[in-house]
């Protein structure tokens, strides 16, 4: 009954827009993190995914949580696409960092990496979770080679993201 009541009392939060700080133009903040493809960890930068292509950097609140499980099936089925356009997908989360390894073996299908959003990552992104500090909420950016934001897209929901950011992608390489 307590979890029906807390359940209740958070929905209208969860169906919440997320917010994020940083607009289409602003200059990407740094990420060099440990990071997991298809159970294997190895050292993430941003600087250098950058080096290859756009960059699709989403934020998820938690591995192995049903949103974020739905999310990670998306962005895998997706990932061929993605990668067809020249872009490199990497998820990050706070919530059960632990698990990460896991994550992209199971639920990423070994398709893309998932990585440990720092304190520092969290706060330049401006993607904490306001229900659940020191996690992170559903946003989406791509990021160009040069390192400025060309779409952002931040909803709780995980509807939406994948579409979004793919559209970006192919926009930003049809003028490039």
């Amino acid at each position: 009954m307590k979890r029906l009541m807390l359940l209740a009392c958070a929905a209208p939060f969860l169906a919440a827009p997320a917010t994020a700080a940083l607009p289409v133009g602003a200059k990407a903040p740094a990420i060099t993190t440990t990071a997991a493809l298809a159970g294997k960890s190895f050292n993430f930068s941003l600087a250098d995914a950058l080096k290859k292509g756009p960059v699709v950097l989403y934020f998820f609140p938690a591995a192995f949580t049903s949103g974020c499980t739905v999310e990670a099936h998306e962005f895998a089925e997706a990932t061929d696409e993605f990668k067809k356009n020249g872009a490199t997908v990497i998820g990050l989360t706070a919530g059960n960092a632990e698990r990460i390894a896991e994550f992209s073996s199971v639920e990423c299908r070994d398709k893309f990496a998932v990585g440990v959003a720092s304190p520092t990552t969290i706060k330049g992104y401006d993607v904490a979770l306001a229900l659940k500090p020191g996690w992170t909420d559903r946003t989406s950016y791509v990021i160009a080679p040069d390192g400025k934001i060309v779409f952002v897209h931040s909803a709780m929901s995980p509807a939406g993201h994948v579409k979004g950011t793919m559209d970006a992608v192919k926009a930003w390489k049809a003028k490039h």
